[in-house]
């Protein structure tokens, strides 16, 4: 029997034929397996009353397809050991879900809980104390005071004090009311709203700090009394200063005169020193510096000024304490209160690059310190420029924990990346010694999550294993020495989730493989000509398996070997991967990272090749079936590398990719960005919102557009309307150029989405596709 077309169009809705139809539904029902496997957030631990037991609260999150949002979930554990026997822990039956809850932040003692419950557009916020038992607090903070807290890993913000009857916050500052109009014409302030012939007008355009701030207020200060329910502004704080990251300083021996210390960004620092906010996001680059100022309620005549009160004539300005350094972030005060340290990424905004080596710094800080005195920055971890093999690279964060110390006062546990892997280290802060705590005989990655004395909370993955809990503590000796630490898995309810992804991935394997750089020039630095590395995930039988080539964004962030669904969901179709961390890639010491700006196009190009080439000559992949996929500077890479080498790549797909530079600059929230990799950092000092025709040109030259007329492989183009930092015109330009020259393109578009295209149901479709479409070319 025949069926005719109509009738066939009327049977797939979609315009799927039978066969494609069927690969959707088998592949989504595999997606969900992964995606149903929830994450580790944040955890705290508190110490009870027995010596012997203490507290674990988890942070989850879990994605929910149907309600296109992220679940968050609390799960509570306590943790007992006895002498030498091994850890016990009791978990809560089930997880508590957090509805409506933005973040949670407990008390320094363990026994109240913070409840942030951001409002809608304008709804209030809700500020909620919570005890043991039961809600002790609601404070509704209006609109007119601020807006949302600030709850991202850059701008958060959210502090209690020691004696718990204060907490400091970040939250957006009230916008400007906007002019109204009605048919007389303008309407002053303070006039009757109920006339419904009546309209608000623009008020001036404000910059923004970029891709995910485009919607968001000015970061300001705010402190709330839990006693009576007040919020009040921090006052003498500059209007060019964008604030986050808030800490309260130890209180003075006297126990007043209490101050804030806070990151402080300057909002003046476009091209050639004009006012322009550059986008912030992934941008460890702009200037910023460390500020202390006093708290609002200790203000003289305080009483008299609010936030919707009147103004103090003596009110405090906001003092820098960290003039001589271009960077401070993540503020820290050691237990004893006598040393404020702080992370800095000096390296990249002095060069432009827009992440680079961190490096640990300290102040000593007095009991009794006035807000006027000079304070003297001391190094704690200097850069690494090359290290010696298998040694320590150098620092890279991205985040740090709350309460990072040990119960020495001195000892920090910090998470950074370690050439491919993620690891834990302790920071001696007074002789600046460091040490890698996490297994070294292991190629997981490992994050901590809490401190609890001397001992630490940690999560450990690896490509195909997902997310385990581990408690490590130090080994005595006979002579109460410490030797080294010790780790113990922790059996835990979240595990349950991932015994289906485990079984799925049980066949494979996965391995660091270090590339040795293929003629290197001698214009290099030593550390630009060290090998480079590349995460292996290998099938049974993987020379006969098809590759994807999995390509970081950056070009300076890095893979390292941690869980991820849709690489694991990949793997899972029955593909090898090929991880590469090209030259550039944080995590490898300073010299290796600078040697890739101004070589973009090239340099980076020739390194995934030849890690390609790398397991090609080991017998490890089949050549004639490698696909490549990448995000932002990834996408950069892939779509070059199928216009640089047609011949090599049998598919590609590309999320957000950069693919024409000299567009990308007049539209980016990161023009910079375009000069420091096109042009190297040393020639920032050129960079212009109006590029010269030579650089238009150069832009042009070293983006993937130059070489679209080779390209033969098909491309699955992924984008996110909403993105800001390589806008959707850059991708839609090089989509219709390779249609026009009769390529095989296909174009998703996910409007609410931004760079990232994190949306649940989007990020869920996003790989979906890309695992259909890389099975219909690699057979």
């Amino acid at each position: 029997m025949q069926v005719s077309e109509p009738t066939l169009k009327k049977q797939n809705p979609s315009g799927m034929d039978a066969i494609v139809s069927e690969e959707y539904a088998s592949q989504s029902k595999l997606f969900q397996e992964f995606t149903c496997v929830p994450s580790i957030d944040s955890a705290w631990v508190f110490k009870t009353c027995n010596g012997d037991r203490s507290t674990a609260m988890f942070s989850i999150s879990q994605a929910d397809l149907l309600a296109n949002n992220t679940r968050k979930c609390i799960l509570n554990s306590h943790i007992m050991r006895h002498g030498t026997s091994p850890l016990e822990c009791q978990w809560s039956p089930f997880p508590i879900e957090m509805t409506g809850v933005s973040v949670v932040v407990p008390s320094p003692s363990g026994s109240k809980l913070l409840v942030v419950r951001n409002g809608e557009k304008y709804s209030s916020t809700k500020l909620q104390i919570v005890d043991q038992s039961h809600v002790e607090k609601e404070i509704c903070v209006d609109q007119s005071i601020h807006g949302p807290l600030f709850t991202d890993e850059w701008f958060q913000g959210i502090s209690w004090n020691q004696e718990e009857t204060f907490i400091a916050y970040i939250a957006e500052e009230s916008p400007r009311p906007k002019p109204a109009f009605d048919d007389a014409g303008y309407r002053k302030e303070g006039s009757s709203e109920k006339n419904c012939n009546s309209w608000r007008g623009q008020r001036e355009w404000e910059e923004n700090w970029g891709e995910t701030y485009s919607k968001k207020g000015r970061p300001s200060l705010f402190v709330l009394d839990i006693a009576s329910g007040d919020v009040r502004a921090a006052r003498g704080i500059a209007k060019s200063l964008s604030v986050g990251q808030v800490v309260w300083a130890p209180p003075y021996s006297s126990g007043h005169q209490t101050h804030l210390v806070f990151v402080g960004w300057l909002e003046h620092n476009g091209f050639q020193n004009t006012p322009r906010k550059l986008g912030i996001k992934y941008c460890s680059n702009r200037p910023c510096s460390l500020y202390a100022i006093r708290c609002p309620f200790e203000e003289p005549n305080a009483d008299n000024a609010s936030v919707s009160g009147g103004k103090s004539d003596s009110a405090s300005v906001a003092t820098n304490l960290t003039p001589s350094i271009s960077s401070a972030f993540f503020p820290r005060f050691s237990k004893d209160g006598k040393l404020l340290v702080f992370v800095s990424s000096k390296c990249a905004v002095d060069s432009g690059a827009h992440n680079a080596t961190d490096s640990l710094h300290k102040i000593n800080w007095a009991s009794d310190w006035k807000i006027d005195e000079h304070l003297d920055v001391t190094d704690v971890v200097p850069l690494v420029m090359c290290p010696e093999n298998g040694c320590f690279p150098g620092l890279y964060f991205s985040s740090m924990l709350s309460d990072p110390w040990l119960s020495n006062h001195c000892t920090m546990i910090l998470t950074s990346a370690w050439r491919s892997t993620q690891v834990i280290l302790s920071v001696d802060v007074l002789s600046g010694e460091v040490t890698r705590i996490s297994p070294e005989d292991s190629d997981y990655s490992w994050s901590a999550l809490a401190v609890n004395g001397n001992d630490v909370l940690s999560v450990s993955s690896s490509p195909i294993n997902p997310p385990q809990i581990s408690y490590g503590c130090q080994a005595s000796t006979e002579d109460h020495q410490t030797s080294g630490w010790v780790w113990e898995e922790v059996t835990s309810p979240l595990m349950a989730g991932s015994d289906k992804v485990k079984a799925l991935l049980s066949h494979h394997k996965f391995s660091i493989l270090k590339i040795p750089v293929t003629n290197p020039s001698d214009e290099l630095s030593n550390g630009g000509q060290l090998p480079f590395e590349a995460i292996f995930v290998s099938c049974e039988d993987s020379s006969r398996k098809p590759t994807v080539l999995v390509l970081h964004g950056g070009p300076h962030s890095t893979s390292v070997s941690s869980y991820l669904k849709s690489s694991a969901f990949l793997a899972s179709l029955g593909f090898n991967l090929l991880i590469v961390n090209y030259r550039g890639t944080p995590g490898f010491g300073e010299e290796a990272l600078q040697s890739l700006p101004g070589k973009v196009g090239s340099q980076d190009v020739q390194d995934c090749l030849t890690a390609l080439d790398y397991v090609i000559k080991e017998g490890l992949i089949d050549a004639s079936k490698v696909a490549v996929v990448g995000i932002s500077h990834g996408g950069f890479l892939t779509t070059h590398l199928i216009g640089q080498a047609p011949d090599r790549f049998a598919v590609a797909a590309a999320r957000n990719p950069v693919c024409n530079l000299s567009l990308m600059i007049g539209t980016t929230d990161i023009p910079d960005w375009c000069y420091a990799v096109a042009c190297g950092t040393e020639d920032k000092h050129l960079a212009s919102e109006s590029p010269s025709l030579d650089h238009i040109r150069l832009f042009y030259q070293k983006s993937p557009i130059a070489h679209i007329s080779k390209v033969k492989a098909p491309l699955l183009m992924l984008l996110g309307g909403a993105d800001l930092r390589v806008p959707i015109s850059n991708g839609l330009q090089y989509a219709r150029a390779l249609r026009e020259r009769g390529g095989d393109i296909k174009i998703m578009i996910f409007p609410e989405d931004i760079h990232e295209i994190n949306i649940p149901r989007s990020d869920f479709e996003s790989f979906l596709n890309i695992g259909i479409w890389f099975k219909k070319y690699l057979k």
